[in-house]
């Protein structure tokens, strides 16, 4: 107990000092929100891998899709790291860099104004933005809490509540570079501790041949011998969905474009793209490979269906040592994706609904207090769901985050990408694809939650396909309905377009002449 103690407090420790050392950068919006768009490569690189990977990954995701796909599960994590990161830098991060410093946009939702004209869309994308950011973060607090409790046997809501209140006072602080300083140190505890929990949790069973010939003897009443070690699993529809929704689905996450916002400069993206690209292979890739062995810490018919118990579960036996770093690793993850959520919602909430409502000529010191009230505001309320979630049997964590990402990635990454990318979409084709997104989303979770699930057909009762869906369908409504409707003022349009065609001047060993 005295090494876990120890542990957790020389993390908050450093942690919290971070956060006041990064208040001067904090002084301003641009620097609140963005750093001052002078985040360097590294920086910019482990803030992206800690936003994408947290205690909902660890617990949540590991252990449902470990359980239901075995070593198969693995797949989910690597195409988090070549298409949910490294494709994500090569097609969005530059043209979003090089766009929104053009317009002047700080938030997504503020893209959607600028690119498309519309204050209407401001508004609605920052409502979204809100309201589907609170499930995920109680998403958040569930993974980390059930740790604690394994561990400490302290109440969850205790848990909830300390997680809450010391996130708040550095992200209050400092906001994004604060941040930013936080997931470079998060981002090595989690590289380290992944590893040694993988050859902890394997050596249980005699190390990996013996634990995957183990595994490979499993077989329930749908699956056969060898099933939960064959390459593409025992359901391979289904996985990919589940690759699909949480590798294509950052592409449209504000928390996760917004890290594009911030870059410095083209050595940030050259970088940034490598780094967070091996990041995700070893600490996704390593989750859910470990999730897959889930199966041999629970003997035949004592599974009590609560996916969320399966990881600590695993965890369980091992030793003091290893476990103080796993609690580490899962508040390094879980802390460092709530503190971009809670600011991207707070500075969403802002400067794209405040703000206009009050005739956009808010001061920046109101914007800064306001921007700091939300922060306090969307945790308080995040955390008060997840307290009240943890005592029902509905909703599991993976349940919650694929709401929430299905819903967002759903609603923007058709109008965001295309946005970047094509000058013939238009506002009604951002509109069909918000309101379709939102109502199918909001329909699933209406018959989840009710226990009427089994009226949609058998593909669609899963939250990740519903999301994926949600964004494919996004995609060809932004494409369709844009053909159908009346061009854009092309003009207007172009000057938008026309960062994108500015000579600039680099040195001969960066480009070679004609």
């Amino acid at each position: 107990m005295v090494i876990k103690i120890l542990f957790i407090l020389l993390f908050l420790i450093i942690t919290i000092g971070i956060g006041i050392y990064s208040r001067k950068k904090a002084t301003d919006v641009n620097g609140f929100v963005l750093g001052g768009r002078s985040v360097g490569p590294w920086l910019t690189a482990f803030s992206f891998g800690t936003s994408y990977f947290s205690a909902v990954i660890f617990v949540g995701y590991a252990g449902q899709f470990g359980w239901n796909f075995g070593l198969a599960s693995t797949w989910i994590g690597l195409g988090n790291a070549f298409i949910g990161s490294y494709l994500a830098w090569k097609v969005l991060g530059r043209r979003t860099r090089v766009m929104t410093q053009h317009l002047g946009s700080a938030t997504m939702p503020d893209f959607f104004e600028k690119r498309y004209d519309s204050k209407a869309l401001k508004i609605v994308a920052s409502a979204i933005v809100f309201i589907f950011m609170i499930p995920y973060t109680a998403s958040l607090y569930n993974g980390l809490s059930r740790l604690f409790e394994m561990s400490f046997g302290v109440p969850y809501w205790v848990c909830v509540v300390a997680m809450a209140l010391v996130t708040a006072m550095y992200v209050v602080l400092s906001g994004y570079m604060g941040t930013a300083l936080n997931s470079a140190v998060q981002g090595v505890i989690m590289l380290v501790g992944i590893v040694v929990v993988v050859f902890a949790v394997l050596d249980v069973h005699g190390g990996l041949q013996s634990s995957v010939d183990r595994l490979s003897q499993i077989s329930t009443d749908t699956v056969s011998e060898g099933g939960f070690t064959s390459f593409f699993g025992p359901d391979p529809v289904a996985l990919l969905g589940v690759v699909l929704l949480t590798s294509l689905g950052t592409w449209g996450l504000p928390q996760m474009i917004g890290k594009f916002y911030a870059i410095k400069d083209e050595k940030a993206i050259k970088t940034g793209t490598i780094v967070s690209t091996v990041f995700a292979v070893i600490v996704a890739g390593g989750c859910y490979f470990l999730g897959g062995f889930g199966r041999l810490f629970f003997k035949e018919g004592e599974f009590n269906g609560q996916y969320d118990s399966i990881i600590p579960e695993m965890l369980s036996n091992l030793s003091d040592v290893v476990i103080a770093l796993v609690i580490m690793l899962v508040l390094a993850a879980s802390m460092s994706t709530l503190s971009s959520l809670v600011l991207t919602s707070s500075s969403t909430l802002t400067l794209d609904f405040v703000n206009p409502l009050k005739g956009g000529k808010m001061k920046e010191a109101s914007k800064m207090r306001y921007m700091r009230v939300f922060i306090v505001f969307f945790i308080i309320v995040s955390a008060g769901i997840a307290i009240m979630q943890a005592n029902t049997k509905v909703a599991f964590i993976a349940d919650l985050m694929g709401i929430s990402w299905g819903t967002m990635s759903g609603a923007f990454l058709g109008p965001f990408m295309l946005g970047l990318y094509w000058k013939r979409a238009t506002k009604p084709s951002v509109w069909a694809s918000f309101i379709f997104s939102v109502v199918v989303n909001v329909t699933f979770m209406t018959l989840k939650l009710s226990g009427n699930i089994a009226v949609l057909p058998k593909i669609l009762q899963s939250s990740s396909n519903v999301g994926v869906m949600a964004m494919f369908m996004g995609i060809i409504l932004v494409v369709v309905i844009s053909l159908l409707t009346k061009k854009p003022d092309m003009k207007a349009v172009d000057e938008k377009f026309s960062c994108y065609e500015k000579t600039v001047t680099v040195k001969a060993k960066n480009s070679l002449e004609d």
